[in-house]
């Protein structure tokens, strides 16, 4: 007689061990293998990995298609090498647009294949739903080939309210994207708000002037509370609604994220806002 069934948890390990063979490397990843709690403290240690600095950040390892053609590495030799010595390869263009707590990735799919020529970056800091993004785009690249589409989207795990100027430099970013984030309704747990006037001028840091910062939530209570931050940090004005609603970004925004679709089928309300990044003062 065998042994007792596998357990839930048992499956998903055999499951992801599975993805790994060639067989399913092309098949669209199971949400029902991935099972994560929806809330994480941002906070706490999570062991996370991180550059130093936006420099030593190993970008070719998330997109394999914009990597610098080794000439042109080579020649500037002297500022492409690490501490060891070692040539640090690098893109023929940076990151532009950062998903902060992306979730599945609707977003990254959705958008990727409309703006090819434009890095895209989603940061989550739940492990498991960071591995599902991840096993999708690769999937995705899987499926449509080394010059198919996909080869623009990446995903990392990654604590934005900690580590975000690790990764990108000062006006690195055109577009940051807050969809849906985690409201922590309680007053005492506001502070582990993704929008706050202290965070909010890392976003400016990361930000390049006239880039755009763009939130959605079901939440009302937490819209209000994004636009009263934005509107009161020097570096940011609201966007009119007017230019608000011919922005494609924003359309998509609506329609394409898990929770989006979520609270269509619920038949809930959707709160936007979105805001840009000002010209910085001169210097006196």
């Amino acid at each position: 007689m065998g042994g007792p069934p596998p357990t839930k948890r048992q499956k998903r390990e055999d499951y992801r061990k599975a993805r790994e063979t060639e067989e399913l490397s092309a098949e669209l990843p199971k949400k029902k293998f991935y099972r994560q709690r929806a809330h994480a403290n941002p906070f706490s240690d999570h062991r996370l990995n991180y550059p130093e600095s936006p420099d030593m950040m190993n970008w070719p390892a998330l997109y394999p298609a914009f990597v610098a053609p080794p000439v042109d590495i080579e020649a500037d030799a002297a500022h492409n090498t690490n501490k060891s010595g070692d040539l640090l390869l690098k893109l023929t263009k940076q990151v532009e647009v950062a998903d902060i707590g992306c979730g599945f990735g609707g977003l990254l799919v959705a958008l990727g294949p409309r703006f090819p020529n434009t890095l895209f970056l989603g940061m989550e800091i739940r492990i498991k739903v960071a591995d599902f993004v991840q096993d999708k785009i690769k999937a995705l690249r899987t499926q449509n080939g080394e010059i198919g589409g996909y080869q623009n989207i990446a995903c990392l795990r990654a604590n934005a309210m900690k580590f975000l100027p690790n990764f990108f430099k000062k006006y690195q970013l055109s577009k940051i994207f807050f969809c849906f984030p985690d409201p922590h309704f309680k007053a005492r747990k506001h502070k582990a708000r993704i929008v706050s006037m202290t965070l909010n001028s890392e976003y400016a840091y990361v930000l390049r002037p006239g880039g755009i910062v763009y939130t959605i939530t079901d939440v009302e209570d937490l819209h209000k509370w994004m636009v009263q931050h934005f509107d009161a940090h020097p570096s940011f004005e609201q966007v009119s609604e007017e230019e608000q609603d011919a922005d494609e970004c924003v359309q998509v925004m609506k329609v394409e994220t898990e929770e989006g679709k979520k609270v269509e089928r619920n038949e809930g309300d959707k709160f936007v806002a979105c805001f840009r990044r000002l010209e910085d003062p001169p210097w006196t």
